[in-house]
């Protein structure tokens, strides 16, 4: 096994995280990341910590790397519901085909697994939804002011509803909903929140 010194820990990080992700902190022992990752139980420990504190390392590293700049992308969009619906389109995508077809999202698989108890888990969760209810708000809000909404929808509302449903996504890819299934619900929401002309 090699010495703590002669390893990259953010590489050893990122296979410990498509681990969690793909099986969850709970079917995952601490022998499957010792194997996913070529290091000693004892190097893992001295730079990660146990088992929950390399979890919570690897859930902060999957926010920062694959959630944040999607949400952040999403929020900089400035394009209203059509934002929205491309956010939609590209989790679809990824969620229901390449490497990491029906893994679902390491945030949402958290709050239905054991892992999810955890206060510091939860808050990290808390965090996550923050980020992407703003994203989304933030759309709405411009989708609002470009006249792209229905009469009376409430951008908080919606957002949340948004979020919700893009939580919805993830746990259905996970469980084997098709591409094409999961954007028709998408595009039947979206109906719902946009004027005529926006919501086809």
């Amino acid at each position: 096994m090699p010495d703590i010194k002669h390893f990259d820990p953010d590489a050893a990080l990122e296979r410990v995280e498509r681990l969690f992700w793909q099986h969850g902190s709970d079917k995952a022992s601490i022998q499957a990341v010792a194997t996913a990752t070529g290091l000693s139980r004892s190097s893992l420990y001295t730079t990660f910590g146990d088992k929950r504190e390399l979890y919570l390392a690897a859930l902060r590293r999957y926010l920062l790397h694959r959630a944040q700049p999607a949400f952040r992308e999403l929020g900089e969009d400035g394009r209203g519901l059509p934002a929205v619906r491309d956010f939609f389109a590209g989790l679809i995508e990824a969620r229901c085909s390449g490497e990491y077809a029906g893994w679902g999202c390491m945030v949402v698989n958290a709050h239905i697994g054991p892992e999810g108890g955890d206060p510091a888990v939860r808050a990290l969760l808390d965090e996550h939804h923050r980020l992407l209810r703003d994203a989304l708000r933030t759309e709405v809000e411009i989708a609002g002011r470009q006249g792209q909404l229905a009469p009376g929808v409430s951008p908080d509302a919606a957002a949340e509803t948004l979020a919700l449903l893009a939580y919805g996504v993830n746990l259905r890819s996970r469980g084997g909903a098709d591409a094409e299934t999961l954007l028709g619900t998408v595009q039947a929401a979206l109906a719902l929140l946009g004027r005529r002309e926006h919501g086809r």
